[in-house]
């Protein structure tokens, strides 16, 4: 059975949240900074304005532009799946809700931009001396902390399946 929609709302509620907090720092990073801008923060941590026509670390960043659309197409297919699978939540699964609205609102983030812009921009850059990890946002986050809550909750249903048994047959 479906969950209620004080449950449905609350999730959906938490994935606008993300889908909002990401646009305004994307606003704000694209009204301050110019293409390539950096601004050191701290050794280990600067803001800059790149933009990302690929996927998470720039992958396919330059196949030539036909990797946007099927980025949008994926977007819109798991944001659906996503959807989905909050209406069926129950009331007590509230990891569940949690890690479906970090990446429903961190799809969502990112497939804006691809489709109003062309491309993510990510401004948030880790790095340590010459080491750099690739630049990301606020949707990339959210994505990665649900991807995680999923790798969780993946592990905890592989944990509480029974056993199959052996039918008898030689065959398990």
């Amino acid at each position: 059975m479906a969950g209620n929609r004080k449950t449905m709302k609350r999730w959906y509620l938490l994935a606008a949240l993300v889908l909002l907090l990401d646009r305004v720092s994307k606003f704000w990073v694209t009204e301050n900074f110019s293409l390539g801008d950096q601004w050191a923060i701290w050794p280990v941590f600067s803001l800059v304005r790149w933009h990302n026509k690929g996927a998470a670390f720039s992958f396919l960043n330059d196949a030539g532009g036909w990797q946007t659309g099927l980025f949008i197409v994926l977007a819109i297919a798991f944001s659906v799946f996503i959807v989905r699978e909050i209406y069926l939540l129950k009331h007590d699964e509230h990891f569940s809700g949690f890690t479906y609205a970090m990446v429903l609102g961190g799809a969502l983030g990112n497939l804006w931009g691809r489709i109003s812009e062309g491309y993510v921009v990510d401004f948030i850059l880790l790095h340590y001396q010459t080491y750099y990890f690739p630049a990301f946002n606020l949707a990339d986050s959210a994505l990665f902390v649900g991807a995680c809550g999923w790798i969780v909750l993946i592990f905890q249903d592989y944990k509480n399946k029974p056993a199959i048994q052996n039918n008898g047959t030689g065959n398990g």
